[in-house]
């Protein structure tokens, strides 16, 4: 049968579409069927018959797909991962199951990396969003340097929250000596994501009173990848509408398909003057690590009896700010 949590929809840059599923026993046959299509798709399944890619739908817009399987079950989802051609890391991360039964919608929650070398093609796709806020996790000459690219007609609000984590500074100034090692720089990485959770407290309480302040929001979460500090605030998020933390944890996995940190390299180089530093003491800052995301959630646990209760003490969403968030987004 198939298992309808275990549905996953990317886009290429080049528009094809790739639709992954699993299922409960391997005979079980699944169709996929695109909505709203003009009948010009094709579609081409793989030989073990799970995974289809398909050709020919708009570029411009947003598709969802139906998948059947021959005992009935059916699943309606959408692409986690948006086409874009100049933002590799630009995710839809709604339509996850909760703990009490409901789903997160599609369609309102996004997350990406910087937004500053898109296509005309993908600002045509943005525009089809109708995004209402976008918050801007970069660091202020981050921001200034990188202008983000966005619609002309009725583009969405930005917000700047620059996240600076504590010892940022000091890796910078110390990354010669104290960072040469791939090690050395993954430990760091875990400390920054401690800092997230402890330090960063005001910055993520102004996300949500910015995303509570607009009704009915449709908003993206972004940094420079899309997976530091946007991916501590998407798991935060998805944790105050009451999805588990295992789901959590896949969302922010997910980076690792679509980011590849190879490609990043001489970007960072040049952006943080690091060509004394190898490849392999740089990687860790480009690449996703459950314990990464592990470690904020553990300073979470040993500093507050819940996520509940941080969430209302740290980041001032309390029962009131929770009901109206998981009234919005949840169906």
């Amino acid at each position: 049968m198939l298992i309808s949590d275990a549905v996953q929809i990317w886009r290429e840059s080049d528009g094809d579409y790739h639709i992954e599923w699993q299922s409960s026993h391997p005979d079980t046959r699944v169709t996929v069927e695109p909505m709203g299509s003009d009948g010009n798709v094709s579609a081409h399944y793989s030989e073990d018959a799970t995974r289809v890619r398909m050709s020919g739908l708009a570029p411009t817009s947003r598709h969802f797909f139906r998948l059947r399987d021959q005992h009935g079950t059916e699943v309606l989802a959408a692409e986690r991962k948006l086409g874009m051609q100049g933002t590799p890391n630009f995710r839809d991360f709604g339509g996850y199951p909760t703990l009490d039964g409901r789903q997160v919608n599609w369609g309102f929650l996004f997350r990406s990396g910087q937004l500053s070398s898109l296509s005309d093609r993908d600002v045509d796709l943005l525009a089809s969003l109708n995004i209402d806020l976008v918050c801007d996790f970069r660091r202020q000459e981050e921001q200034a340097g990188d202008p983000s690219r966005l619609p002309s007609h009725n583009p969405p609000r930005i917000v700047g929250l620059p996240i600076i984590p504590g010892s940022n500074a000091r890796f910078f100034e110390q990354a010669d000596s104290r960072l040469a090692d791939r090690q050395a720089m993954f430990d760091f990485m875990v400390e920054i994501n401690r800092d997230f959770a402890e330090a960063q407290t005001e910055t993520y309480a102004r996300m949500f009173r910015e995303i509570l302040d607009v009704p009915n929001a449709r908003f993206l979460v972004h940094c420079a990848a899309g997976k530091d500090r946007t991916g501590f605030a998407a798991a935060i998020i998805l944790l105050a509408l009451g999805v588990s933390r295992d789901v959590v944890m896949r969302d922010y996995m997910l980076t690792g398909q679509f980011f590849h940190p190879h490609a990043e390299i001489a970007r960072l180089r040049e952006k943080y003057q690091m060509q004394q530093m190898d490849s392999q003491s740089i990687l860790p800052m480009l690449e996703v690590h459950e314990a990464y995301l592990a470690r904020a959630l553990l300073a979470i646990e040993q500093n507050y009896p819940s996520v509940e209760v941080y969430l209302e003490e740290a980041l001032g969403v309390g029962p009131t700010e929770l009901a109206e968030l998981r009234a919005r987004y949840l169906s």
